[in-house]
């Protein structure tokens, strides 16, 4: 199971830089008024697609386990949507100074806002042997919460009211993501036997079309002849962004392993992996309908679509080691135990 989930993230990654070469051969397909209608395919039915197929797969039912532990969550939930875009907010002032290209500096922004992942988080606590209730407990209650949340910190920190249509994206947001999520829960119920039974490609079909949102996304750039994304922006933002989840990464570790904390080795590995990573999978559809129709908005996408494979090449590589210190974390704790 372990080596099909990874054959699918590689074939993804695989395929987003096939959607933007494609793209960049012939822009012309998927820009707004091409063959593609992406002003339909992809702001309307692509979206609302995502979040039904989320819906049907979220296992809500199985997170009741997980409610009791709520020193636990707020910290996730905090951390990820209120400390993490606050300290990217702080960074990227000092950031904003240098030559790096303004538009790659607001999609970092973007990133901090974003929800945690349904999947990658989960997938890798569980990898650990970390506490994979509460891991599959904030990734699907923080997406839940990203719908109302992260729109409010994209326009808090990228936008205003006066400039933004409010109203109409939330109206949007409502029909294309909410409304297919709950459609999605409820058909769930009526056929949760069946998607147990027969266990359909969720993640298959998720990442299909989040493809061809990406592939459109970059057929507006690559069409826009006053566009010009410099190598050197793209070498330092990757930098930052390895940079930016190992210090987190180590942020919360430091936090979560404190004498006071209340925390055990095995919440410190869900906290570590549920607090730092963040949802290509929500991120790009919100970022097509909050920046709909800005000439910037695939420079804007650049860093969370570096984030999102950086997360998970960054997260395996680290299993090893945070699962030796789990392992001889839990040890300790058993021997200091007094015999009876």
């Amino acid at each position: 199971m372990r080596l099909l989930e990874r054959m699918r993230k590689d074939w993804f990654m695989v395929g987003i830089v096939l959607a933007i070469a494609g793209a960049k051969l012939e822009p012309s397909i998927g820009v707004n008024g091409g063959p593609l209608k992406p002003e339909i395919t992809v702001s309307y039915i692509a979206v609302a697609t995502i979040f039904f197929n989320s819906g049907l797969s979220l296992k809500t039912e199985e997170l009741t386990s997980a409610l009791v532990h709520l020193k636990l969550h707020l910290f996730i939930q905090i951390f990820t949507l209120a400390f993490f875009p606050a300290a990217i907010w702080l960074f990227l002032q000092l950031l904003s100074i240098t030559p790096i290209n303004e538009w790659l500096l607001k999609g970092l922004q973007t990133v901090g806002c974003m929800p945690p992942p349904v999947s990658s988080a989960v997938i890798l606590t569980k990898a650990v042997g970390g506490n994979e209730a509460a891991a599959i407990f904030n990734s699907a209650f923080g997406s839940f919460l990203g719908i109302i949340i992260t729109p409010l910190l994209l326009l808090l920190f990228l936008g205003s009211s006066s400039s933004v249509p409010f109203t109409s994206i939330f109206s949007q947001l409502f029909m294309t993501v909410v409304v297919p999520l709950i459609i999605g829960q409820i058909v769930r119920r009526y056929i949760k036997d069946w998607l147990e039974r027969k266990k359909p490609p969720f993640g298959a079909i998720s990442s299909s079309v989040l493809l061809m949102i990406i592939y459109t996304t970059f057929c507006d750039t690559f069409s826009n002849p006053n566009i010009d994304l410099d190598k050197f922006s793209l070498v330092l933002i990757l930098f930052i962004i390895f940079s930016i989840q190992l210090s987190f990464m180590l942020l919360t570790f430091i936090f979560s392993t404190r004498n006071n904390s209340g925390f055990t080795p095995a919440d410190t590995v869900a906290i570590i992996f549920c607090s730092t990573h963040k949802s290509l999978t929500l991120g790009i559809p919100m970022l097509k309908i909050v920046f709909a129709g800005h000439e910037h908005l695939s420079l804007i996408s650049v860093p969370l679509l570096i984030y999102h494979p950086a997360q998970i090449l960054l997260g395996s590589v680290l299993v090893p080691t945070i699962k030796s210190w789990m392992v001889s974390r839990q040890k300790g704790v058993k021997l200091m135990r007094p015999t009876v």
